[in-house]
């Protein structure tokens, strides 16, 4: 047991040290917000979620994926009404994701659609 004790001891400190310098490194959030076109059906809107959807969970360094409707009192919203949120694990990963070829994909499928009517991206580095 006396060896056993600073060997476990130890080994959690080097696990507490890994898990707190995964969290340290800042992550990249990605945010698109959507105004669809007054034509378009919820229908429409849920394929283009799902594609969305779809897209993130085939490229590498997207940590989350969400997605909403814009509910803000505020009314402050330009006609912007559906925002979808990925998170990525570093600037290299967004960087890769940008010309990915799923993406492109998912591009192509919002032309062929033709339903929306603006969109809004940003991009920043989540600060605690």
């Amino acid at each position: 047991m006396k060896i056993w004790f600073p060997l476990m001891v130890i080994g959690g400190v080097l696990l507490g040290a890994t898990v707190a310098a995964q969290q340290a490194q800042p992550v990249i959030r990605h945010v698109v917000v959507f105004k669809y076109k007054a034509t378009t059906t919820d229908a429409q809107i849920a394929e283009v979620t799902a594609g969305f959807r779809a897209m993130t969970k085939k490229i590498p360094g997207i940590l989350a994926f969400e997605q909403g409707k814009n509910h803000s009192p505020e009314k402050l919203d330009q006609g912007f009404t559906h925002v979808n949120l990925i998170t990525f694990n570093s600037v290299a990963a967004r960087d890769a994701f940008l010309p990915h070829p799923e993406h492109k994909k998912f591009s192509d499928q919002l032309g062929r659609l033709g339903v929306v009517e603006g969109v809004f991206v940003v991009d920043y580095t989540a600060q605690q």
